[in-house]
This record gives structure tokens, C-alpha cells and sequence, in this order.
């Protein structure tokens, strides 16, 4: 579960009635939503809320690093709050469906020192594809 309300409150955010609806609506297991959504679910909250509201406070959860932006095969961003837990994504290459998961094992360690060709690595991304449930095969 998300604790990005918690987060933010901790951080001593200010946490107008627009910026609290947009944090709201990205709590949760497994959310990955994108601008658009985010806008239509806070405005069945806060009716009055702008789409440039939503827009810039997500832009904004981003540079304070407590949103992730997930851009995956050339569809529209979408927003992580789990992001202070290392975890990789599971795509679905059909309906676009984006699920969090936590393998064993430590990737950045099985990259051998050979492959690194003089770089410091200091993150790794991984995204496993295929065909979720929900989809006909």
C-alpha cells in the first residue's frame, strides 16, 4: 500500500484541498495512473479541480521524488507513489495493466563488473512483459 499521504504530511507539505484529492487518488496497491486519470478520479472528488492543478502537482510529487513516472513502450506516463520501495513493474503488452513486484535477488549485483564498461551504477529499472489474466491469449 501506498503511505504517500503520510509521506507527504511528514515532509510538511502543504496540503491544500486540490493537492490532498490528487494524493487520495493515488493511494493504493499497484496504482499506475496516468495524468489523465488521476484528473478524472480527483474530479469525482473535488469537482472544481483543475487538469493544470493536477498536471503541476504531479509534476511537482516528481521532483520532490515522492511520485515515480513509469513510461513504458511509447504510452502516456503514468505515476508510481510507490516510490521509496525498490520493486520492478509487470507490464501486460495488451491492455497496458501495470503491476508492482519484488523478485529476489539483487539485479544491480548480476550485472558483471565486465558489463559495466566504467560506469557507477546507481540504479536499475526492470520491466518483466506479458500477457496478464484479463486478456484473451
Amino acid at each position: 500500500m501506498s503511505d504517500l499521504l503520510e509521506r507527504l504530511r511528514r515532509r510538511g507539505w502543504r496540503l491544500t484541498a486540490q493537492r490532498r484529492v490528487v494524493a487520495e487518488v493515488l493511494e493504493g496497491d499497484h496504482v499506475h495512473l496516468t495524468a489523465d486519470e488521476v484528473h478524472t478520479r480527483a474530479v469525482a472528488r473535488l469537482p472544481e479541480i483543475s487538469r493544470a492543478t493536477v498536471y503541476n502537482t504531479l509534476r511537482e510529487l516528481v521532483s520532490q521524488g515522492e511520485l515515480l513516472e513509469v513510461s513504458t513502450d511509447g504510452r502516456a506516463k503514468r505515476y508510481d507513489p510507490n516510490a521509496h520501495r525498490p520493486h520492478h513493474h509487470l507490464l501486460c503488452t495488451r491492455c497496458g495493466s501495470i503491476r508492482d513486484v519484488r523478485p529476489t535477488g539483487d539485479p544491480l549485483s548480476d550485472l558483471p563488473q565486465s558489463q559495466t564498461f566504467g560506469f557507477t551504477v546507481s540504479e536499475v529499472e526492470v520491466t518483466y512483459r506479458g500477457i496478464c489474466p484479463n486478456c484473451p491469449a
